[in-house]
């Protein structure tokens, strides 16, 4: 029996998404099509980044004898950012996902946009704005006003302002006026992280995931999601992405063409970016200018509100027939 440590929780603001994922494939794994071939061990990461397995401290080191692959459910911070990939690497221990370096590149946002820049595809245009530093920005409130003047004199409104890493569409700020601006940069200041601002294109919003390796097809892509925010909402933010609050209508609602060119731009962007088992890539179709690339997540949500999942449901895949593939995956050391 093969045994599957399942990673979850984490050090990053995304835990209880990570802790939902983890949940859920755990849950396929002790399900009847999967509980003969794998035993599923629950390997806990607490917020100060301990180690646990079955409530019991422990470490990667003790871990590594008792483990045939790891399944990676972190999100965020040291779970997405290529730092567990690479310890689990030194280790000779297989694990779900990207490697180390195409991890790295995905999280960071700047780093992302110059890969599809790089790629041929459109993406906003946007500003990086690096993380305060007391002893060379000044003071806090005089370094928001001047960092937002600057935007105002780069860009035109309105903006989307996010932290340069991160998932869950944590932290993001839609902004129309200078003191919106402002807010978002102190907000910034006071989390002490690099923001990315953002030119807001309008129009359709699609997601694409990509699995490798799937039903006989080196890129298998999944049918582009269609995503329908509430009214209430000027993007897809937290509350609108895991509250049941947005239409998320797979296969979307696109012409043939805007749903083929969707398909072409993930495989280009999973191919491109050197991801491994699987990915999202989230676009907007904007009606006059075309597709604009906006982000990769190289480590998709897999809770019941998640995407990848519901894209999977419509082609008739099951949870376990995907989990099952991405841990062959990675026991096999294919990409």
């Amino acid at each position: 029996m093969i045994k599957v440590g399942v990673i979850r929780g984490g050090i990053s603001p995304e835990y209880e998404i990570s802790l939902k994922t983890g949940a859920n494939v755990l849950s396929c794994l002790r399900e009847s099509q999967l509980k003969d071939k794998y035993q599923a061990l629950d390997i806990f990461i607490d917020k100060s980044g301990v180690w646990h397995l079955n409530g019991i401290p422990t470490n990667l080191s003790e871990l590594s004898n008792r483990i045939d692959v790891f399944f990676n459910a972190l999100h965020g911070d040291y779970g997405e950012d290529g730092k567990i990939q690479q310890e689990l690497e030194q280790w000779k221990i297989p694990y779900t996902g990207s490697g180390p370096l195409a991890s790295a590149i995905g999280y960071n946002k700047a780093l992302t946009k110059e890969c599809f820049s790089n790629l041929g595809l459109n993406t906003p245009r946007h500003i990086l704005v690096p993380a305060y530093l007391e002893d060379m920005d000044g003071p806090k409130e005089e370094y928001a006003k001047r960092k937002a003047f600057d935007i105002i004199r780069q860009l035109p409104p309105p903006w989307i302002v996010k932290p340069l890493s991160g998932g869950s569409s944590m932290g993001i700020h839609f902004c129309r006026s200078y003191d919106e601006l402002v807010f978002a940069f102190q907000v910034g200041v006071n989390e002490k992280v690099s923001v990315l601002v953002e030119e807001l294109i309008e129009g359709k919003e699609a997601t694409v995931s990509v699995i490798d390796k799937f039903r006989n097809k080196d890129f298998y892509v999944l049918p582009p999601t269609e995503i329908k925010i509430p009214k209430t909402k000027n993007f897809f933010d937290y509350e609108a992405k895991y509250t049941g609050m947005s239409q998320e209508i797979c296969p979307g609602n696109f012409s043939r063409e805007e749903k083929e060119e969707l398909e072409k731009l993930a495989k280009a962007i999973h191919s491109g970016l050197n991801l491994s088992h699987y990915s999202r890539s989230d676009f907007i179709i904007h009606p006059k200018k075309g597709i604009y690339a906006i982000e990769v997540n190289t480590l998709p949500g897999l809770t019941n509100e998640s995407l990848t999942p519901k894209a999977l449901s419509s082609v008739g895949a099951s949870m376990s027939e995907f989990i099952d593939h991405i841990l062959q995956l990675a026991l096999n050391h294919k990409k």
